[in-house]
């Protein structure tokens, strides 16, 4: 088998959560750029619209179902609707996320529980139900799990808000990524995880904008994340190319986490 043909996605359909901009737009036009068609969910129809329509630009085939995965009876209609339409789902991208900046001794409990319940809960709900609906009765499939390196160490940049929940639960997802990849590999399922540094994103905007040249400063590359730089691991990630690859975590964030 050829490179490109590792790497190529062609008649694959693809779920990418919080697809209709930042990291999971990004990640849904490399998909698509090789030949996945895309299910694209997050909470705004028109945003997911918008999505749709660039993408339909770009020569790239996206459907959108809004859902609001902080709902957890949301989650099995939606793998529903996309198991009615295409009858398959080979590749799971659980991108959506949310943050929360606040001090430990400050934090809200209704916050914590939103956190948990987005970043964590719900990619444990659509994996149950990709897996037990589709990619375990197909004989296969990829899972991409978007965690964060806040996930992997539990420092901050000094002046940045704590986010403790933020932090608690993408660790969470890496370590939920390794021991689902353990189980699923039986079934021929890759689980592995991205885990992003700063990134321009309606989430970082905030913090980008005050903060921005510090932390490009600490990264050994002297930037921040730009719009091309998950599309190379996603499609890796979600292709044959790494048949031999899971339960893995890997980091994409200039350097940050090897200083």
């Amino acid at each position: 088998m050829s490179v490109r043909e590792l790497f190529d996605l062609t008649g694959q359909i693809a779920i990418v959560t919080g697809g209709s901009r930042g990291l999971g737009r990004q990640i849904a036009e490399a998909l698509g750029e090789m030949g996945a068609a895309l299910v694209l969910t997050a909470r705004k129809q028109d945003e997911l619209d918008e999505a749709v329509r660039a993408l339909a630009a770009q020569g790239i085939t996206a459907t959108a179902i809004a859902c609001d995965l902080a709902r957890p009876e949301s989650v099995a209609p939606l793998v529903g609707q996309v198991m009615d339409r295409f009858g398959r789902i080979d590749i799971l991208v659980n991108n959506a996320g949310a943050t929360w900046g606040a001090a430990m001794a400050d934090h809200p409990l209704e916050a914590w529980n939103k956190l948990v319940s987005v970043n964590l809960t719900a990619p444990f709900l659509l994996c149950q139900a990709v897996g037990v609906r589709a990619m375990i009765p197909a004989g296969g499939g990829r899972i991409v799990n978007v965690a964060s390196i806040a996930g992997l160490k539990g420092g901050r940049l000094r002046d940045l808000n704590p986010t403790i929940a933020y932090n608690t639960t993408k660790g969470g997802l890496v370590n939920f990524t390794r021991a689902l990849a353990a189980e699923w590999a039986p079934h021929n399922i890759r689980v592995n995880a991205i885990a992003p540094g700063f990134f321009p994103s309606r989430m970082t905007r905030a913090t980008l904008a005050e903060h921005g040249a510090k932390i490009a400063e600490r990264s050994p590359l002297g930037r921040i994340g730009g719009p091309e730089d998950l599309k190379g691991v996603a499609v890796l990630l979600a292709s044959r190319a790494s048949d031999f690859i899971t339960g893995q975590i890997i980091a994409v964030d200039g350097g940050v986490t090897c200083t």
